[in-house]
């Protein structure tokens, strides 16, 4: 069974003073502010395509190794995954970064980096930027 998923914005004025929002139309949030600023300078306090995208990144990915390691029958006492998008103006999503760390118990350090390396490259919002943004791994 498919599930859609869908955002919703709202733009007003040119790029440069515009500002909109955006928001998920599931309910779990938003509106939330967006504005050019918020992508290229500051986010104060506003949002952006790609903090959005990093979210969904880290969510992904922490879904996707929990899954790997539950299957492979050493499930995850926690998973804590930072993703960070960079962007620069004029050339787009230019990386993405993700920093993992996790306690999961009869691991040891080289499987759980196995274990993260796999989840990186399968989980479906890395499949969507490969070949397109250079994704990075740090496993603390």
């Amino acid at each position: 069974m498919a599930l859609d998923s869908t955002a919703s914005a709202h733009w007003e004025g040119d790029l440069m003073s515009g500002q909109g929002t955006t928001t998920l139309t599931s309910g779990a949030g938003g509106p939330f502010a967006v504005d050019w600023k918020a992508r290229s300078e500051e986010h104060d306090g506003k949002t952006s395509p790609e903090e959005l995208i990093a979210a969904a990144h880290a969510t992904c990915f922490s879904m996707s190794l929990s899954n790997g390691l539950g299957k492979a029958g050493t499930p995850p006492d926690y998973l804590d995954v930072t993703a960070t998008a960079t962007f620069v103006p004029g050339q787009g999503i230019t990386g993405m970064h993700l920093v993992l760390s996790g306690a999961v118990p009869g691991l040891t350090d080289d499987e759980f980096r196995a274990a993260a390396e796999n989840a990186k490259q399968n989980c479906p919002v890395s499949q969507a930027l490969a070949g397109n943004v250079p994704i990075t791994l740090e496993v603390r």
